[in-house]
């Protein structure tokens, strides 16, 4: 399988767990934090340098292309994935 693929299959199924523990942070299920959609945002982002930085060690740094690889096959479908599956979940409430 092309690295690029690998890198977004990656960052899709990291998505899908910012996007339940971003919920999970800004719909209020965590009675310390209340309804907190900011720290829900900051969570989804630090999850996403996480996965940046595992497939970055998993596939190798030369080839994921540095940020320019970073930023097409991992930033953008995270993103995407992250708020599609975050709203959704918001709705479904």
């Amino acid at each position: 399988m092309d690295v690029d693929a690998k890198m977004a299959g990656i960052h899709v199924v990291g998505a899908i767990i910012a996007a339940f523990v971003s919920f999970t942070i800004s719909n209020g299920s965590i009675a310390a934090l209340g309804n907190n959609q900011a720290l829900g945002t900051l969570a989804g982002l630090v999850i996403l340098i996480i996965v940046g930085n595992l497939s970055e060690r998993i596939l190798g740094k030369e080839a994921v292309g540095g940020f320019k690889g970073w930023l097409w096959s991992g930033i953008v479908p995270f993103l995407f994935i992250w708020f599609v599956a975050w709203s959704m979940l918001l709705n479904l409430t």
